[in-house]
């Protein structure tokens, strides 16, 4: 059974997401499932560290996003809106190119908070980073920009 309150259309929050962050990063957001949302992010000049590897901030930035979007389809955004409130990583194994792809899951899904994992994968689907990110659920409708 699918926990989303609204449809997901990942090719409209790729296109929603266009000059912000996550589109400086290349991030683009590929799948939606009944209870996850995936995305990718490009390993390159924009994501790596001077030492030629994925910077663990942008891999922050991947999964806050992921989850950042799953939280908002999971409340009906003309009544409330969601915000990041706490966010940690785990940085496991190095990447040096290709893509990394994170996939967003509720831990726990409530009226005023959501907790979500988002694990990222490197192109050979080995575990590079897992993240926990604990969004806020405010009573105020999503403004877009």
């Amino acid at each position: 059974m699918a926990i989303w309150s609204q449809p997901v259309d990942v090719a409209a929050t790729t296109e929603f997401s266009r000059n912000t962050i996550s589109d400086q990063l290349g991030i683009e957001f590929i799948e939606a499932g009944d209870d996850f949302l995936k995305g990718r992010m490009p390993v390159d000049q924009r994501t790596k560290q001077p030492a030629g590897i994925l910077h663990g901030g942008s891999s922050v930035v991947l999964a806050e996003s992921l989850a950042s979007w799953a939280a908002t389809f999971v409340i009906d955004p003309t009544q409330q809106s969601c915000v990041g409130l706490e966010i940690n990583a785990n940085h496991l194994r190095a990447v040096r190119d290709g893509h990394v792809t994170g996939v967003a899951r509720p831990i726990h899904l409530g009226r005023s908070t959501q907790v979500w994992e988002v694990r990222i994968s490197d192109d050979q689907d080995r575990l590079s980073c897992i993240s926990r990110v604990t969004m806020a659920i405010l009573d105020v409708p999503f403004q877009p920009k």
